[in-house]
């Protein structure tokens, strides 16, 4: 009990001593030290020194520079929630960036389930980088796996209801990762064949699928 009142009672005495400082001069544990010894405008400091750089690092790992805003504060009513359990022996910056990072891994995670970002991975992909569409993820969860393995159900199902010629050039480009030369090769057409075929297969596959997926 001794070493517990000898403690807390330094640990107060370092935040009152770090209040008699500016904020800004202030290291980021210091600042979290201050703040829960009452200090005004530490914790303030500390979203205002993070806030643009957890923003810009969110929009590059999602995308949506708005939602990045959204993301940031709620990283923040985390860090609020849970600073008094904060070591300050450890750095406030790999804590507060790994919060932003999970926040950032569960937004990719929501929008995989989307039924019209579903339908948007598998129309916006078709250049000339012929990499199959990939569905087995052994990684992800089981309920992040259910949904990927629904959806090579629909896939398969819907690559099924294509004209014959359609689904077969359409299942060696997109699933099997064919080159059109290969392609070509296989079904005994000549290249711009193969690529009107290719053409004419996607827009049927996304018309029907997207019916589907809303």
């Amino acid at each position: 009990m001794r070493d517990q009142h000898s403690s807390a009672g330094a640990t107060d005495a370092a935040g009152q001593e770090l209040l008699a400082r500016r904020p800004a001069e202030l290291s980021d544990e210091e600042l979290v030290t201050a703040h829960l010894a009452g200090g005004e405008g530490a914790f303030q400091e500390l979203f205002y020194r993070y806030r643009d750089r957890l923003v810009h690092f969110i929009t590059r790992k999602t995308g949506d520079p708005d939602r990045a805003q959204d993301l940031v504060q709620e990283a923040f009513i985390r860090v609020t929630r849970h600073l008094h359990r904060f070591d300050t022996s450890k750095k406030f910056s790999t804590w507060v960036y790994t919060i932003a990072s999970n926040l950032s891994k569960n937004e990719l995670r929501n929008r995989s389930r989307s039924p019209l970002v579903l339908f948007q991975k598998l129309t916006s992909g078709w250049d000339d980088d012929h990499r199959p569409l990939q569905f087995e993820d052994l990684s992800l969860r089981p309920d992040d796996l259910y949904h990927k393995r629904f959806l090579q159900r629909l896939v398969e199902d819907t690559v099924e209801k294509l004209p014959e010629h359609h689904r077969l050039v359409f299942r060696l480009r997109e699933l099997e990762g064919k080159s059109y030369e290969e392609i070509s090769e296989i079904t005994g057409v000549n290249l711009g064949t193969v690529k009107s075929r290719l053409h004419r297969a996607r827009s049927s596959f996304a018309q029907r699928i997207k019916h589907l997926l809303n």
